[in-house]
């Protein structure tokens, strides 16, 4: 079938790997100091490891290739992380009830992409002090989770922008606790492609709700839309809370009704 999918130009590739940890689907590996397509059907063709290129090198084209097969995809990943993570205490001096789960990256690519899970730290054995992290997994950008990644089923969905965290004091407590969070940019990331990736998480995922947080900036408010479109595209209603957060640490909120979701999101 003719659709779209990865081009890489082997001219400028200097083989530094950064597009294969971009690739939550592993279908790039870097072969005689190059990246290479693994496999047609593994590539979705929504194009998440083009921003990791420093060199340019990656392009979206449309051309003949197998159709993408996301579980055929999802099966590689596993088997090249060496199969279902094992679970391991924080270590490191941190709080004592937080438990680890790890899933390798495929093609020896960045440890950091690896998919993680953890329990969040117990406020109660934190020491004096000390803050304890409300974070239960690991990636957090929209742009690197996968649709199928284990945590977002059942999930409360935080969708925050990145600037968020370090302006709101109490990100931890007040919103990221009890809640998946998946963060990113809608000014300087791609909006299609944000909407193809919430759209695919929205439609594979039991998701309980959304909280969409987004500072006060207008560039920001991006954000919204982009959930709104990708709800309108998944077909699903799910309740939605937007909140919005001032250079100076104070936060409104709103709660939205399902059926205005898809279109008011955008528009408060």
């Amino acid at each position: 079938m003719i659709r779209k999918i990865i081009e890489i130009d082997e001219e400028k590739c200097t083989g530094c790997g950064q597009c294969v940890t971009g690739c939550a689907e592993g279908a790039l590996a870097i072969i005689d100091g190059k990246a290479k397509i693994v496999r047609d059907m593994f590539c979705d063709g929504l194009g998440a490891c083009i921003g990791h290129c420093p060199e340019d090198a990656l392009h979206i084209i449309e051309r003949e290739a197998d159709d993408f097969d996301e579980e055929a995809a999802m099966e590689h990943v596993r088997r090249a992380g060496g199969g279902a993570p094992q679970g391991h205490g924080a270590g490191h001096g941190g709080c004592p009830s937080a438990q680890v789960s790890t899933r390798k990256p495929a093609h020896g690519g960045c440890p950091s992409a690896g998919m993680m899970q953890m329990t969040p730290c117990d406020r109660a054995n934190v020491p004096t002090g000390q803050v304890g992290s409300a974070l239960s997994h690991w990636p957090v950008q929209i742009r690197l989770i996968p649709p199928h990644a284990p945590f977002l089923q059942d999930a409360d969905l935080l969708i925050a922008g990145d600037c968020c965290p370090v302006a709101t004091p109490d990100f931890h407590g007040r919103f990221l606790a009890g809640r998946t969070v998946m963060i990113g940019c809608p000014k300087f990331d791609n909006a299609a492609e944000y909407v193809e990736r919430l759209s695919q998480v929205f439609a594979q995922n039991r998701i309980n709700s959304i909280t969409v947080l987004e500072m006060e900036v207008p560039c920001c408010s991006g954000l919204s839309r982009i959930v709104g479109q990708a709800l309108a595209k998944s077909g699903r209603d799910i309740p939605c809370t937007r909140a919005i957060v001032a250079r100076d640490g104070q936060v409104s909120e709103e709660k939205l009704t399902p059926a205005a979701a898809p279109m008011g999101l955008g528009k408060l």
